[in-house]
């Protein structure tokens, strides 16, 4: 048995241990928190989101005309206008980069594919909910009910939803630069002792875990408000965020622009939980380019936006 370890007394680590009243609480409590929807901007428009209901799907046609002819909407995007408009896709850098983590690579020790994210896609869909067009009008209910008229064509191709399914022989693609679904293939250590160990051990333990489906749930959805200033050619963007240096880097490398042009603004965050780090956080779509395309549009006025 390890010899037991003695503590300091708390009273000499400074502050560990230690009661501290909290300094926010009256604030938020008394109802002045700044969150991302508590930003308005006069003259703001409002966004809204149509989404794919197929895991897996080509877009065939994207019909925008009667949500266009509604009252009160001001543009209808589609992945076309993102391409048109020069919008690259979302910068993802998922691999460790520190100095102790494993280093990971694809298959045969080669560089990991990591899928262009653009902020619509104009080809096919590879989630349910991948937004597919984006609807700006002047108040958010006509927003939200011209985004029920704009009509998509899918054609639907095969799916899987369990990652062994994935990765069996024949298996549908999502991407046709990785035919076999398989991205990171690496391998660490002694392989020829590791098999010695097991040849040689007395009992062998094998077990097969599943890990169910994990995501942050906060009280504060994700939300944004974006703004172009048509005179210097600058975006300012409104978002909770743990990380905004990360966004205003990531927004600037998608817009197109130097990072000084860009601004963002975090204040009070209502959960984090990882969700609300970068420009994208689960297969959801990240809110600052989102902003930054309707910034950009033919309608260059604040766009605010709530997932």
């Amino acid at each position: 048995m390890n010899d037991a370890i003695v503590l300091p007394a708390l009273t000499s680590l400074g502050e560990i241990g230690q009661p501290l009243r909290r300094k926010e609480d009256q604030r938020l409590l008394t109802g002045r928190g700044r969150f991302s929807d508590d930003f308005s901007l006069p003259g703001q428009v409002y966004a809204a989101i149509v989404r794919s209901p197929h895991p897996h799907a080509r877009i065939a046609h994207i019909d925008r005309a009667e949500a266009a002819a509604m009252p009160g909407v001001l543009a209808v995007l589609t992945g076309r206008d993102c391409a048109a408009d020069g919008l690259k896709p979302i910068p993802h850098n998922p691999v460790p980069q520190t100095r102790y983590d494993l280093k990971l690579t694809g298959p045969g020790g080669g560089p990991i594919f990591i899928g262009p994210q653009m902020l619509l896609p104009a080809d096919k869909v590879r989630h349910v909910g991948e937004a597919v067009a984006i609807v700006i009008a002047n108040t958010a209910a006509r927003a939200q009910d011209a985004a029920e008229r704009v009509a998509v064509e899918y054609e639907e191709l095969p799916w899987v939803a369990r990652i062994e399914d994935a990765l069996a022989p024949g298996a549908p693609a999502i991407w046709e630069e990785v035919p076999d679904n398989v991205l990171v293939d690496t391998h660490f250590g002694d392989a020829d002792a590791t098999e010695r160990a097991f040849a040689s051990a007395d009992q062998i333990v094998e077990m097969v875990f599943h890990i169910g489906r994990v995501t942050g749930v906060p009280m504060e959805p994700r939300a944004a408000l974006g703004h172009w200033d048509a005179t210097t050619g600058r975006y300012t963007l409104w978002a909770g965020s743990g990380g905004p240096v990360r966004q205003k880097t990531e927004l600037a490398a998608v817009l197109g622009t130097p990072p000084e042009q860009v601004r963002v603004v975090s204040l009070d965050v209502g959960g984090n939980l990882a969700r609300a780090t970068g420009s994208m956080s689960n297969p959801a779509w990240c809110c600052g380019p989102r902003a930054g395309l309707a910034a950009r549009s033919n309608t260059p006025r604040p766009v605010p936006r709530c997932f």
